[in-house]
């Protein structure tokens, strides 16, 4: 084995070492080759030492060699389970409402757009990710393609993603709860939230990790139980045997722009594909994965907008699970259970929803938990050191406080269910899952393609659009 001291140069136009260099090894084993996205790798095994992937030399980096050391434990299935569980969400609750402003046929096109475009990306990020074993996350790829000055942006479109995520949950909640327990107001339940939502915020991703079975639990049921209301009644409104009046032709400019932002909204979860492309045993099995990740969930977002859209028409709510409470003729006990699992769901996924958003902001402020040294946990340590501390752990209080608060405040003056998920898809999911990966793409390599030049053209033009008819329907 030989070991070259120097390490593998930065690829493309990479100006900011994200991590330390590692050394490059040189087996003489017979290797087994793996193609991860369009580069070759071989993959060797020494006794006692797991598999290591070797990016072999290609014609535009000659002589480049970059050692890769991937500990993934995920299998394909659970892989694949997990993309699918994050991109599935409450935004298949506006689902319905996207094909009756944009009709049949121009919804069945975007949808499909959507999905395959989101894909793409996806599989841009896992690349990339992938190529550079000193890459970790979303923000390490945003860096090296555009250098350090970047994290402050990159940082404030995770802040404004996770905070518009956070008053969706808050105005779902709300909604719900005013739906089943009409006694008062919704805007009076999203005023008596901060007391259920402020405590979560300082509870253990342990127990908080455990709401997320409960919120891919209630996801099913409510998939279920709009077929089971739709099939079991037999008379309009509300029944998929005698679908409501509906049409082909798309609605007004603001409607049309505002179902851009709901169909872009259920495919918003890449900044969570780096960490799953690196967690798979074989990563080279990513691109297929991500294949049936989307096409499962862009079907699952097509059928549930089918047969809202059957059901109700053109007159469906912004949240088709008000339409199934308030409708005679279903089976009562079923459609209470489903919404009470969409009052205990937001208020459960809350906390786990805003934990990084709370990580951002403690580390932009210097609030991060730092270890206390052990003159200060005996009671030892001086008066400032146990003041600075007690200071610091009350900002910390504070500003997870401030988060449901605010979250709580902005539901308040933005009720619009619809306009809140326009906004998060039209703004956020196109400019972190589209606008983003295709960027560095072309940052990374020096080269800008054809189709990735349409796509961030077509993609501006689109968030532009449904940012300010979000913007104008609220």
């Amino acid at each position: 084995m030989q070991i070259d001291p120097t390490g593998p140069r930065s690829r493309g136009r990479e100006t900011t070492p994200l991590l330390r260099k590692a050394a490059s090894f040189t087996v003489s084993s017979q290797p087994r080759s793996v193609r991860v996205g369009h580069v070759n790798y071989k993959s060797t095994s020494l006794p006692g030492t797991p598999s290591i992937l070797t990016q072999t030399s290609s014609p535009a980096s000659p002589g480049t060699v970059v050692q890769h050391h991937y500990g993934g434990k995920s299998t394909y299935g659970q892989t694949l389970f997990n993309c699918i569980a994050v991109l599935l969400g409450i935004g298949m609750l506006s689902e319905p409402l996207a094909f009756a402003y944009a009709g049949w046929f121009w919804g069945t096109a975007l949808i499909i757009f959507f999905g395959v475009v989101t894909c793409y990306t996806a599989k841009l990020l896992a690349r990339e990710i992938l190529l550079d074993p000193r890459l970790r996350s979303y923000a390490d790829i945003g860096r090296k393609a555009f250098g350090p000055k970047s994290s402050l942006l990159t940082n404030s479109l995770f802040c404004l993603e996770l905070f518009s995520l956070s008053v969706v949950l808050v105005t779902l909640a709300a909604d719900s709860l005013h739906g089943v327990w009409p006694a008062h107001s919704a805007n009076t339940y999203k005023l008596f939230s901060v007391f259920v939502l402020a405590p979560t915020t300082f509870m253990s991703l342990s127990i908080l990790s455990l709401t997320s079975l409960l919120g891919i639990s209630s996801t099913l049921l409510i998939i279920a139980v709009i077929f089971i209301d739709g099939f079991s009644k037999p008379d309009s409104p509300g029944s998929i045997w005698s679908p409501a009046q509906t049409s082909f032709s798309p609605g007004t400019p603001e409607q049309v722009g505002v179902a851009f932002g709901l169909f872009m909204a259920g495919f918003s979860g890449h900044v969570v594909i780096p960490s799953l492309a690196r967690d798979m045993i074989d990563p080279s099995q990513f691109n297929h994965m991500a294949n049936w990740a989307f096409t499962i969930t862009t079907f699952i977002y097509a059928i549930i907008g089918y047969a809202g859209y059957l059901m109700f028409g053109s007159s469906v709510s912004d949240e088709i699970s008000r339409d199934l409470l308030a409708t005679p003729g279903y089976n009562f006990t079923l459609n209470q259970l489903a919404m009470w699992l969409l009052v205990i769901t937001p208020l459960s996924k809350f906390a786990l929803s805003t934990r990084p958003l709370n990580t951002i902001l403690e580390t932009m402020l210097s609030l991060e938990s730092t270890p206390r040294s052990h003159s200060v946990e005996d009671g030892k340590g001086t008066t400032s050191q146990k003041g600075h501390q007690l200071t610091k752990q009350v900002f910390v209080a504070t500003e997870r406080i401030m988060v449901p608060v605010m979250s709580i405040a902005v539901s308040v003056v933005v009720p619009q269910f619809s306009a809140l998920m326009a906004f998060l898809g039209s703004f956020s999911a196109f400019v972190i899952c589209v606008i983003g990966p295709i960027s560095a793409k072309i940052a990374l390599t020096g080269r800008c393609q054809w189709y990735d030049a349409a796509l961030l053209g077509v993609s501006t033009l689109m968030a532009v659009w449904g940012t300010f008819s979000a913007f104008w329907t609220a």
